[in-house]
C-alpha cells in the first residue's frame, strides 16, 4: 500500500472516531447551517430566511445527534433572549419533529437590535431506565 494512502485513511478514520456524532440539516434554503457542540448532543441549526429582519418572525430548522452513550432526545425546545436587557422574545416557539432527529422551531421574532443568545435545549430520558438529560446549549448573534 503506498504510504499517502495509509496516511489519508489513518487521519481519516481518526477523524471520524473524534467526531462520531455530526447532525445534517441536508440540503436547503435559509442560512449555511451552524453546529453547537456540547457534552451529550451536537446540534446543527440554520434560520429560514438567512437574514433575520428585526420585527419579522423567522424559522430555526435543526438536527440534533446523540454522541456515543447518550439517548435519543424526546424533545428539543427553543428560545431566546437578550442577556443585556434581561428579557426574551414577545413570542414563544413551537418546535415540532420530522422525525430521524430533525425540527423546527417556527414563531421566532426578535423586536429590537442588539445581541440575542439562542438556547437550544435537548431532553432525553425519562424512560426505558435511561437517566434523565437535560442539555442546553447557547450561541449568539448581534442584530444592527
Amino acid at each position: 500500500m503506498n504510504w499517502r494512502v495509509f496516511a489519508g485513511l489513518v487521519l481519516l478514520t481518526g477523524a471520524g472516531l473524534a467526531c462520531a456524532c455530526v447532525p445534517d440539516l441536508g440540503a436547503g434554503k435559509g442560512a449555511k447551517p451552524q453546529i453547537i457542540d456540547a457534552k451529550h448532543y451536537a446540534v446543527a441549526w440554520r434560520t429560514l430566511p438567512d437574514k433575520i429582519v428585526i420585527g419579522q418572525h423567522f424559522v430555526v430548522e435543526l438536527s440534533v445527534c446523540a454522541k456515543d452513550g447518550a439517548a435519543a432526545p424526546h424533545s428539543v425546545r427553543v428560545d431566546a433572549h437578550m442577556p443585556e436587557h434581561r428579557h426574551g422574545m414577545n413570542y414563544k416557539t413551537a418546535v415540532t419533529s420530522s422525525g430521524a432527529g430533525k425540527y423546527r422551531a417556527e414563531g421566532l421574532m426578535f423586536h429590537m437590535p442588539g445581541r440575542w443568545e439562542y438556547i437550544f435545549e435537548v431532553r432525553a430520558g425519562a424512560d426505558g431506565g435511561v437517566a434523565n438529560v437535560t442539555e442546553r446549549m447557547t450561541t449568539s448573534v448581534v442584530l444592527q
